[in-house]
């Protein structure tokens, strides 16, 4: 694994679950996936906990907002 997790991977995890999240759950299921202690890094941003990064995608409008949580789609996946 990674010393640093892009959150490209983030989103694509949150893809294969199927539905909205919280964002204390994705925070969960990232240290159940990534490690409690993973950090994260974006193309313009590093050194990132869990909650920075959701924090950090959700002001660039990676994730879209309804009652159930968050959540994201591929063409919010940057391809580079």
């Amino acid at each position: 694994m990674s010393d640093s997790i892009h959150g490209h991977q983030v989103m694509e995890l949150m893809l294969s679950l199927g539905r909205a999240v919280t964002k204390q759950e994705l925070e969960k299921i990232m240290a159940q996936r990534f490690g409690e202690q993973a950090r994260y890094h974006t193309c313009s941003a590093s050194e990132m906990d869990a909650q920075a990064l959701i924090q950090f995608l959700e002001s660039k409008g990676k994730f879209t907002a309804s009652e159930e949580g968050i959540e994201t789609a591929a063409e919010r996946i940057c391809n580079h």
